[in-house]
């Protein structure tokens, strides 16, 4: 197997892998809360922001390193537009993440010591889920784009 066809390979498993856990995240994420229930937020919440930082965090990495290896192996000029759309809408989904991430954690916490105090939520959780839910369309919209552009290659 040749070096492109390696690194491409590794690229769409990492992206896969990256969306992915991203999908299955949310939808774990919006179960446990729906459930209303403190120990399973708590726990899904500790779980779910273990998953971010080992497969998300790093095939986020992964992802614009073996892309810029792609382009460069493919002889393709980084300053097409499918390409740089691409990166763009990338550090767009990050920036939707990173404050994703941070209410996560804030959640799980959040739940924690409700459940270890034997207490309720507090209200800021449930303003953190509304502003996490709203946060995780523009990010799933700019995968779903850039999964296109891959593809494609238009322009």
């Amino acid at each position: 197997m040749s070096l492109y066809l390696l690194l491409k390979t590794l690229h769409v498993l990492s992206s896969t892998l990256l969306f992915g856990t991203g999908l299955g995240s949310a939808y774990y994420a919006l179960r446990a809360w729906r459930s209303g229930r403190v120990e399973v937020i708590a726990t899904t919440f500790r779980h779910l922001v273990t998953a971010d930082w080992l497969f998300i965090a790093t095939t986020a990495v992964f992802q614009p390193l073996s892309g810029l290896g792609l382009a460069r192996l493919g002889g393709w000029p980084l300053n097409q537009a499918w390409l740089l759309w691409s990166v763009g809408l990338f550090v767009f989904a990050g920036l939707c993440w990173l404050p994703v991430l941070w209410l996560q954690m804030r959640v799980r916490d959040m739940a924690t010591d409700a459940l270890n105090s034997g207490g309720a939520l507090p209200e800021r959780a449930e303003r953190y889920m509304r502003i996490w839910f709203v946060l995780g369309w523009p990010a799933f919209i700019a995968f779903i784009a850039i999964f296109w552009l891959m593809v494609a290659k238009p322009l």
